[in-house]
């Protein structure tokens, strides 16, 4: 499924998961919609022999960065909190490098767009992080 907007993809997010309380934390919105994106992008580069091995590589981190947002939401705030936010850094890092890697398989427009969401991320979840660790 493809959405032409952040907008779009969020309209239909099912609302159990909106009435989390974690969907008020807007760095995991962030997340859970570059994971979605990632999926897509994926099923594009399965047509490209060359670029099915970075596959997995590539949907592992970027699931990798809300999952460990949600699995440290759950365990609270402060510095194990920070801890998974770290992780969830180091993971969006690696998926910020694996489109690039891959930006000869996939459009331009595509990998601009999710270079810099990933860049948005790591900005917001190292500020999110310093503050956990200051709890």
């Amino acid at each position: 499924m493809e959405w032409k907007s952040y907008a779009d993809w969020e309209l239909q997010v099912p609302a159990v998961i909106k009435s989390d309380p974690l969907w008020d934390f807007i760095t995991y919105r962030k997340a859970l919609f570059f994971a979605d994106l990632a999926w897509n992008d994926c099923e594009t580069l399965q047509r490209n022999p060359i670029a099915r091995h970075l596959i997995s590589q590539l949907l592992r981190s970027a699931d990798s960065s809300s999952a460990n947002i949600e699995e440290g939401y759950g365990r609270g705030y402060g510095k194990d909190y920070a801890r998974f936010l770290r992780i969830a850094l180091g993971s969006t890092r690696e998926a910020r490098g694996w489109y690039y890697r891959n930006r000869r398989a996939l459009p331009d427009e595509v990998v601009e767009h999710r270079i810099n969401l990933a860049t948005e991320l790591i900005r917001l979840l190292t500020t999110a992080s310093n503050q956990q660790r200051k709890r």
